[in-house]
């Protein structure tokens, strides 16, 4: 068999890559139609996997060598079929990380019995390859190292050029505007390669201390006398709606009614337009990075999360951190769980003083049929987050209730706005339909929050704006006259700006806002309020990222001076005032009063969890079936919503200090 070694290797990769995209796709249907109508792509990626087996070649044990390889990618085949099964974006390097964590696969991925089968499986796949190896055959022939180098080396040849080729004829791409549409186009292991090598930023031709220089002196004689830093007292506000557009821009799509007339009239009042975002159908935090930063996700890796690569370590210059500098206090509100992208640990690198996420919102059981918490409980956050400081408060409002994926069968009854001329009756009946009904709740919710603002005694400015379209698997010819990567915004206020329409992208709205209420400092913000429309605005651009982030820091002479902020979780505290004892030793109620729980309070004692609180209202959580002594450390933890992880909890105190004898 060895004289047929290189075209038998070729069909098992052709196999074995079939295999996983059936596991990633949960199709063998649509495994199959991918196969054939892209047998480019399909036999590239299969090229990718032999070209990892081609190693087999530099030893004896050549079938051991090829079933530890498939083996491997079989694994990693079978991991991005369970994160598909549990959420829109695909397994990419960077979720590698977390297969230190076991505890965090098992909660968010996979079922508890499954995930235990499954390593006692991995445990007898290693056993078996350690026992394989040692009886497997080994090559008996007569060693052609010149044939043994000279495959593989044409091989890499060939591969290099069928790479050069897709890439030229379009056929792969290297930048990716939606991470789950990209997999699916572009095949697995091509991707997961991708989100491997492609991170970060290269380092941009012509990158200098002395162009860091003339960009900056540029921008001084472009932003005159006239528009030199001030201050306002302004409030700011950000609100991100997740997966918001009109769906009556989609081509044949017949909607019963208008699902967002309160945002159509808005349009027509206040500044408006389309915002370019870099993302379609998933990707809410690179909307999200690049409002809140300035920067072009356009110059990083294809994609590329910033949120799970550098800005977990990396502080990073930002409106935040800009308007902190001028007194203002920063928030964050997203009603979703706290660590979805990490978000609790990314936001102090973005400068952010509070985060209220969902374990902080005190009634969270509105949800949609989907689960997902509904947004109007937003209105009363961003007051809490208004009202808890004298000063001006710059506010970043991540929405959720539009989220995926959508239903494709019944969970709508009765709907209020129907949807017809779809391709099929589960778009247009449940996935359709259900849409509508979210994004009608959403502009009701963004009506309920401007009049609300509008009797607010403090200048406002409102800034909304869709994230992404939503994952219905659109393209471009199904949206009339609009682009993929664009969704609407809005500029509203309560103090009476002037309307100005414009497109413009999603690192730039920060910018243009800042400039209608005459804030000019900060390093993207003053470049992109000067530079905009510069004939090298955007290769310039990309130098100044590179140098904030991955370079020699020229624009702040060697040294970031921001550090990461000391974030409060929740934006009012959470206290014990008293607790009362009732019943028996053995069978102890403790009545815990204070202030601000939630339902994802828990009792801690001597830093032990009890999960069995019981959240009774803002004031009140009860336990039971503990006994507690009285020198024992007692505090409230917050628990995240889809781990044991403890997000922030109150000092530790002994139960004597608030028993109510």
């Amino acid at each position: 068999m060895n004289r047929f070694a290189v075209p038998l290797q070729a069909l098992w990769c052709c196999i074995l890559y079939f295999i996983m995209e059936l596991i990633s796709r949960h199709s063998f249907i649509s495994a199959w139609e991918y196969m054939t109508g892209s047998p480019f792509v399909f036999l590239y990626n299969a090229f990718l996997i032999f070209m990892t087996m081609l190693v087999a070649f530099l030893f004896r044990r050549r079938a051991w060598v090829r079933v530890f390889v498939s083996g491997f990618w079989f694994v990693l085949g079978l991991a991005n079929g369970i994160v598909l099964a549990n959420r829109v974006t695909p397994f990419t390097w960077q979720d590698m990380k977390l297969l230190g964590d076991a505890r965090k696969i098992v909660t968010e991925y996979i079922p508890p019995v499954l995930f235990i089968l499954m390593m006692a499986a991995l445990a007898a796949g290693v056993f078996g390859l350690i026992r394989f190896f040692f009886g497997s055959p080994k090559y008996q022939g007569k060693r052609n190292w010149f044939v043994d180098i000279l495959i593989p080396s044409l091989s890499v040849v060939l591969f290099a050029f069928s790479t050069v080729l897709g890439l030229h004829t379009r056929v792969l791409s290297s930048y990716f505007g939606n991470l789950a549409m990209s997999y699916q186009n572009y095949g697995f292991p091509y991707c997961f390669c991708v989100t491997a090598f492609d991170t970060g930023m290269s380092r941009p031709n012509g990158y200098s201390e002395k162009l860091i220089s003339y960009i900056e002196k540029d921008e001084d004689e472009k932003l005159t006398s006239k528009d030199a830093e001030n201050a306002t007292d302004t409030n700011i506000i950000f609100l991100q709606l997740e997966s918001f557009f009109d769906p009556e821009t989609v081509v044949n799509l017949k909607i019963s009614e208008d699902p967002i007339p309160y945002f159509h009239k808005l349009q027509k009042k206040y500044s408006s337009g389309m915002l370019k975002v870099p993302v379609v159908g998933a990707g809410t935090v690179n909307t999200e990075f690049e409002a809140i930063t300035g920067m072009s996700l356009a110059y990083f890796g294809a994609g590329e999360y910033p949120y799970k690569t550098v800005l977990k370590k990396e502080c990073v210059e930002s409106i935040p951190f800009d308007l902190k500098k001028l007194g203002y206090t920063t928030h964050a509100i997203h009603d979703n769980e706290a660590s979805f992208y990490g978000r609790n640990t990314v936001y102090p690198n973005l400068g952010f003083d509070t985060f209220t996420s969902e374990e902080y919102m005190p009634d969270v059981s509105d949800v949609t049929e989907t689960g997902w918490v509904k947004d109007h409980i937003l209105t009363d956050e961003i007051m809490k987050a208004l009202n808890s400081t004298k000063g001006s408060d710059y506010i970043y409002t991540v929405s959720v209730q539009g989220h995926g994926a959508y239903p494709t069968e019944p969970v709508v009854s009765d709907p209020e706005i129907t949807v017809t001329g779809a391709e099929n009756r589960e778009q247009n009946d449940y996935s359709w339909e259900y849409y509508c009904k979210q994004i009608h709740e959403m502009d009701q919710f963004v009506q309920k929050l401007t009049e609300t603002l509008s009797d607010y005694n403090e200048p406002v400015v409102l800034v909304m704006y869709g994230d992404h379209l939503p994952t219905m698997g659109l393209k471009q010819s199904d949206v009339k006259g609009w682009n993929l990567y664009k969704t609407p915004y809005i500029i509203w206020d309560n103090f009476g700006l002037k309307q100005k329409d414009k497109d413009i992208a999603a690192y730039q709205i920060g910018a243009e806002v800042l400039k209608r209420i005459g804030i000019h400092n900060g390093t993207l913000v003053r470049y992109h309020q000067a530079e905009r429309g510069d004939r090298y605005y955007q290769s310039n651009l990309e130098i100044m990222q590179y140098d904030m982030l991955y370079g020699d820091k020229y624009v702040y002479h060697g040294t970031s001076p921001f550090t990461p902020t000391k974030m409060q979780m929740g934006v009012v505290p959470i206290s014990i005032s008293r607790i009362l004892k009732a019943g028996t030793d053995e069978d102890s109620v403790y009545y815990i009063y204070g202030k601000n729980f939630t339902a994802a309070s828990r009792l801690m004692v001597n830093d032990k969890m009890i999960q069995k609180t019981v959240f009774v209202n803002s004031g009140l959580l009860l336990v039971n079936g503990v006994d507690i002594a009285d020198t024992d450390q007692i505090s409230i933890a917050q628990k995240s919503n889809t781990s044991n992880e403890i997000l922030s909890s109150t000092e530790q105190k002994p139960l004597s200090a608030y028993l109510e004898k």
